[in-house]
């Protein structure tokens, strides 16, 4: 490779800091080897930083060094974060970062709210003890759609969604019930966190909670830090399915949100999963047969 860099510049007039920078190496590995053949060491350096870049590649850009270096032991590597992270610096790769949301909570009109039982205590040491509900935007070019999306707090699987173009209790009742399904039809005395909105307020709702066994719970107004795991997982999502991908027509968005999710679910790493997505981490666990 050293000698390709050479040729670059004594044929193409191609500098070598650009030609280093095209085959991910850095400068002072170049004229460290530009007179001889690659040593071992610096081969395997190569061969993973062309790794890391396919990797990067495959992953859209959303994935950094914790992610990247999980997939790399995988597949049999035995390196480090910081290498992979010095790795990615000197390639001039880094993980697209995510925007903040913007607060889109309708309070529900009237007295009545459920009580705050997670108090941000957000953590779960198995799977059907805290879920947590939210919902958002998703654009396309004809008209806007919303997502509803019920998370499990242990394993951070998204185990309910429904798309449609009204942002209302049906909606909010349609990724609950898939939820419940999803989990085998029973899930008694699992806490739902959600903000005050107003679908979640709404009778509809709540005499499905109530006939569910399921204990409804809500955070204060305006306040993103008392659901701070699900606005956490929707910031990814309208990054990924508003800022990278663009729907034509709702039925595009309709598909591309159900397979993201599938993709989420089953290969997605999740740090809190030591870095294994939440289905396997589940079956790791033997959560059930619905982890399947």
């Amino acid at each position: 490779m050293a000698a390709l860099i050479a040729a670059q510049r004594e044929q193409h007039r191609v500098p070598h800091a650009v030609a280093c920078r095209a085959l991910g190496v850095s400068r002072s590995w170049f004229y460290k080897h530009k007179d001889g053949t690659l040593t071992a060491r610096a081969a395997r350096r190569a061969a993973l930083a062309a790794e890391v870049r396919r990797l990067f590649a495959a992953h859209r850009g959303t994935y950094g060094s914790p992610r990247i270096t999980a997939d790399l032991r995988e597949a049999g590597w035995t390196v480090s974060k910081n290498t992979v992270a010095a790795i990615m610096r000197e390639q001039g790769l880094a993980a697209r970062r995510t925007k903040r949301r913007r607060a889109t909570t309708r309070p529900g009109k009237g007295r009545w709210r459920a009580p705050d039982l997670v108090k941000r205590d957000f953590g779960a040491p198995q799977v059907n003890r805290k879920w947590y509900g939210d919902g958002t935007e998703i654009p396309t070019g004809e008209g806007k759609l919303y997502l509803a999306s019920v998370m499990d707090m242990a394993s951070r699987r998204l185990l309910g969604f429904a798309v449609g173009e009204h942002h209302d209790a049906a909606l909010a009742y349609g990724a609950l019930a898939m939820a419940v399904a999803v989990r085998g039809g029973q899930v008694p005395g699992v806490i739902l966190h959600t903000d005050q909105g107003s679908e979640y307020t709404a009778g509809l709702v709540r005499r499905a909670w109530e006939r569910l066994g399921i204990r409804q719970s809500m955070g204060r107004p305006g306040s993103a830090l008392d659901n701070a795991v699900i606005e956490s997982w929707h910031s990814t999502v309208e990054f990924e399915l508003r800022r990278i991908e663009h729907f034509a027509t709702r039925a595009a968005a309709r598909a591309g949100v159900a397979a993201w999710i599938e993709d989420y679910n089953h290969h997605r790493r999740h740090s809190a999963c030591g870095m294994m997505p939440p289905v396997a981490w589940e079956l790791a666990r033997g959560a059930g047969r619905e982890a399947a």
